[in-house]
Parts: structure tokens; sequence; C-alpha cells
């Protein structure tokens, strides 16, 4: 006498619950990568741009403010995070390249004042800087 093996597998009912769960996690997880992978392209192009401080004062240093951001050690490299351009009123300006919407295309300052001391300045979310900059809300 032949016994009938019992047959394993899924029910229709639990793979659609699987699939569920993983949308409802994909639903959390998804925004919360975009936030993380925004926060870094701004840390990152903060930190390219507030190389260029060293430079800058060295040639305020020598008399006068630099000729442009070549002077101050920047270089506008289609690699990098920032596109650099020198502020009028004195300091560094980084335009953001690339990244998600919330930080591409924008500007983050460093305007540097008579005694030498630095401030930020930016027009990024202020989610996504932390207390880096002061934010233009």
């Amino acid at each position: 006498m032949q016994t009938k093996k019992a047959e394993g597998g899924f029910t229709l009912i639990e793979l659609m619950i699987v699939v569920a769960i993983i949308g409802i996690l994909a639903a959390v997880a998804i925004p919360a990568y975009q936030n993380y992978v925004a926060k870094a392209k701004f840390s990152a192009a903060l930190a390219e741009v507030s190389g260029g401080k060293t430079g800058y004062d060295v040639a305020m240093n020598e008399g006068a403010a630099p000729a442009d951001v070549a002077a101050a050690g920047l270089v506008n490299d289609p690699s990098t995070n920032c596109d650099f351009d020198l502020v009028e009123a004195g300091g560094l300006s980084c335009s953001i390249v690339g990244g998600p919407t919330s930080v591409a295309t924008k500007t983050i300052t460093l305007n540097r004042d008579t005694e030498g001391a630095w401030t930020c300045s930016t027009d990024v979310e202020a989610d996504f800087t932390g207390n880096a900059c002061v934010t233009a809300e």
C-alpha cells in the first residue's frame, strides 16, 4: 500500500502576506535611504569647500583675496561634489553637483569676516545639514 506524501509549500495567502510585509518595509526604508544619501552628499560638499579655507586665509595673509578658486587650492573637476566660486563679500561658495534633488544645485557659502572667522550658510533644508551650517529658511 502506498502512502501519500504530504506536500510542502506555501499557500497563496501566506505568500500575499509576505509580499505585503516586504512592501511595508520598502515604503519605510526607501525614504530613509534617500535622506541618508542627501545628508552624505551635503557633508561631502561641505568638506570639499572647507578645504579651500586654508588657501584663502594664506592669500589674505599675503595681502589680497585670491583671484580665483585655484588660488585658494580648489579645482573645479567633474568628479567633485562642488562647482566652486568666489563670493564677492569675501569667501567661497559651492554649488552642489549631482545627488538627490533635495540637495542638487543648492549652494553652500563660506564667508570670511575681516578678522578671519568663517561662517557657513546654505539653502539646503536643515534636515540634511545637521548643525554644520545655518540654513536660510
